[in-house]
């Protein structure tokens, strides 16, 4: 069975002040509701107004985790390069200088895994407070 169409041919008609139009708006953009209309006859009438609902602490996270990306991103390409490099070497000379070259691409490299791997552990930690 179908369920009947109400039509609204009823018009309420409010005057609003400039600052009480700002709350009502700002109200409706953390509703759900898709007309502002819904929202208010959700409110007039004291029906549940679904709000949108951001978890600040995943928020967080993704942001960490944005930036921890960002920053392996150039570490592997240096590694790349490196082996690639190792790869074209025939001598004996490149390949002492490229050994020592490496040494301090990979001493930067677990310096920024252990930042990572912190920066994981407090993020965790932080998460299973919450």
């Amino acid at each position: 069975m179908k369920d009947e169409k109400k039509n609204r041919t009823k018009w309420l008609h409010l005057r609003l002040t400039e600052q009480e139009y700002k709350i009502l708006q700002k109200y409706f953009a953390d509703s759900l509701c898709p007309k502002l209309s819904d929202f208010a006859r959700k409110n007039l009438l004291q029906k549940p107004v679904v709000l949108k609902y951001r978890n600040q602490s995943l928020d967080d996270l993704i942001a960490e985790l944005t930036k921890l990306r960002s920053e392996l991103n150039p570490i592997g390409n240096n590694f790349n390069q490196a082996v690639k490099k190792l790869h074209s070497l025939s001598q004996i000379p490149d390949l002492k200088m490229w050994i020592l070259g490496f040494e301090t691409d990979k001493k930067i490299l677990l310096n920024s895994i252990e930042h990572i791997r912190m920066t994981i552990r407090n993020l965790a930690e932080k998460w299973l407070q919450s």
